[in-house]
């Protein structure tokens, strides 16, 4: 790798997941411009397709709860990017279970099935990154997301575990704990919870999704993308195992 260069990711492969929209899409486009070959992970089939050509990358259509298209996505990534992610806001013994099961399968289960088919090739390469798109609920509770808040917990432990294990072969994995991002997945939040009380949504944004966060406004996704980048680069290598709050103050209270 050349790190002296305006692309230190020239030569690595990197794999994105929910890569056709915010915080995934800022990440591919992010690390593309650092040099690397972006592999577009989305369920979704034309943005990602489109993403994939303006960027120089390969676009995957895949369902990441279906373990069979997990398995067939690319083994040679060098950079992992477990990104994507879905919401369902319910108290718990209303939970729908299949609901739950989803969750678990995107936000849990394919991270693990990922990481299982790559690290193979990181390990050989001496080399490799892995950043685990978290939450600040994987380091806080709140009501209504019980499976939201197991999964990220989860994917906050298996982190921790591949941080340890991959270290002798120069693989690091990290978390980043974002608060509220301004994403599709968060706008729908918003819109929602708008409707649902009779408010506006800029109303909604402050008193709801801002009231812990000392910095009063919403994460951007490409500040997510460029911490994820940093943790690609050499001056990274021993910054492992850990979770990062990118959360305006959120986890300080």
């Amino acid at each position: 790798m050349d790190t002296t260069s305006a692309r230190p990711l020239d030569g690595r492969t990197a794999l994105v997941t929910g890569a056709a929209s915010g915080i995934g899409r800022a990440c591919a486009e992010v690390l593309a411009e650092a040099g690397a070959r972006v592999h577009v992970v989305d369920l979704a089939a034309d943005p990602a397709l489109r993403l994939a050509e303006r960027i120089g990358g390969v676009a995957h259509v895949a369902d990441l709860a279906d373990p069979e298209a997990v398995e067939a996505l690319p083994a040679d990534a060098d950079i992992v990017v477990n990104n994507a992610g879905l919401q369902h806001l319910a108290p718990v013994h209303e939970f729908p279970l299949e609901r739950f099961t989803l969750m678990q399968r995107v936000m849990v289960e394919a991270p693990f099935r990922i990481l299982r088919r790559t690290l193979p090739h990181m390990y050989a390469r001496r080399w490799g990154r892995v950043v685990n798109i978290s939450s600040v609920h994987g380091l806080r509770a709140s009501p209504f997301k019980s499976a939201y808040v197991t999964a990220k917990h989860a994917l906050e432990g298996l982190s921790k575990t591949v941080a340890l294990e991959g270290a002798p072969y120069g693989v690091t994995s990290n978390c980043i704990n974002p608060g509220y991002v301004r994403t599709p997945l968060v706008e729908h939040q918003i819109a929602a919870q708008a409707l649902a009380h009779g408010v506006p949504e800029e109303e909604v944004v402050e008193r709801v999704l801002l009231e812990r966060t000392a910095v009063k406004r919403l994460v951007e996704p490409v500040e997510v993308a460029r911490l994820a980048l940093y943790l690609c680069l050499p001056h990274a290598a021993c910054l492992t195992g850990a979770s990062l709050p990118l959360d305006g103050a959120w986890t300080a209270n």
